[in-house]
C-alpha cells in the first residue's frame, strides 16, 4: 500500500483533531453516566502495522478488556477499543460505586460488564460520528462485543471474522480524567481502527491524501 507513505503529519494532526472532537462528545455523555465532571483527550494518533498494534495493546499475552465492532457504510472496517485490566476495573468501580470490584470476582457481575460495554458504545459512536462529519463519509457501528482475554487472542479473533484485512491500523490513544480529583486518571486505552483495504484509501483521500501523489 504505497500511498501510506504519503500520509503526512498534517493528516495525522487532522485525525488527532477528529479524535479530540469525538472525545469531547464522549466526555459529555460519560459525565452524565458517572455523575461527575470528566475530561477526555487524545494524546496522539498513529498509523501502525499489525505487529506494532499488538505491542501497543500491551503485548500479545497481556490480559486486556477489548471491545470489538464492525463499521459499515462508505468505508467498511473494524474497530477495537483495548484497555488494560486495571483501567477496566477502575472505570467499572467508578460506574457501579464498588471500590472493591475485581474482574476476577465470581460470579461475573453482569451490571459491571454492561457498564464496560456501554463505555465502548459511547466512545466508538462519538469517534465514528466525528470522523463521519469531517470526511462526509457515512459510517455506522455494529453492536460492540466485549471480551476479556489476552490482547493477542482478542485481536486475532476479530481479524479472523474478516474476509479481508489491510496491513495497517489507525491508533487513537485515549485518556479519560476525573476533573473532581487531582491527577485522577480513570481510563487510558487505545482505539484501533482497521479499515478494510479499499476503505483505507477512501478515508485518507477524504483527508487529502492522493493515491497517485
Amino acid at each position: 500500500m504505497s500511498f501510506i507513505n504519503k500520509v503526512s503529519g498534517m493528516q495525522l494532526d487532522i485525525l488527532k483533531e477528529i479524535g479530540n472532537i469525538g472525545a469531547g462528545h464522549a466526555a459529555t455523555a460519560l459525565s452524565v453516566m458517572l455523575d461527575k465532571k470528566v475530561e477526555m483527550n487524545v494524546p496522539d494518533v498513529q498509523v501502525v502495522t499489525f505487529d506494532e498494534m499488538m505491542e501497543l495493546a500491551g503485548g500479545a499475552e497481556s490480559l486486556a478488556a477489548g471491545i470489538f465492532l464492525r463499521i459499515e457504510g462508505d468505508a467498511p472496517g473494524s474497530m477495537f477499543f483495548m484497555l488494560p485490566i486495571r483501567h477496566a476495573e477502575r472505570f467499572i468501580r467508578e460506574m457501579i460505586g464498588d471500590s472493591g470490584y475485581s474482574i476476577d470476582s465470581a460470579p461475573p457481575n453482569e451490571i459491571a460488564l454492561s457498564a464496560l460495554q456501554e463505555l465502548g458504545n459511547i466512545l466508538s459512536g462519538a469517534y465514528l460520528s466525528s470522523l463521519s462529519d469531517f470526511t462526509n463519509l457515512a459510517l455506522y457501528p455494529s453492536v460492540p462485543a466485549l471480551s476479556i482475554d489476552m490482547a493477542g487472542a482478542i485481536i486475532s479473533f476479530g481479524l479472523i471474522e474478516l474476509s479481508q484485512a489491510g496491513d495497517y491500523a489507525i491508533v487513537i490513544n485515549t485518556v479519560l480524567n476525573d476533573l473532581d480529583s487531582e491527577d485522577e486518571e480513570i481510563v487510558q486505552g487505545s482505539f484501533f481502527l482497521l479499515p478494510d483495504p479499499e476503505s483505507f484509501q477512501t478515508i485518507f483521500k477524504a483527508l487529502g491524501v492522493s493515491e497517485n501523489g
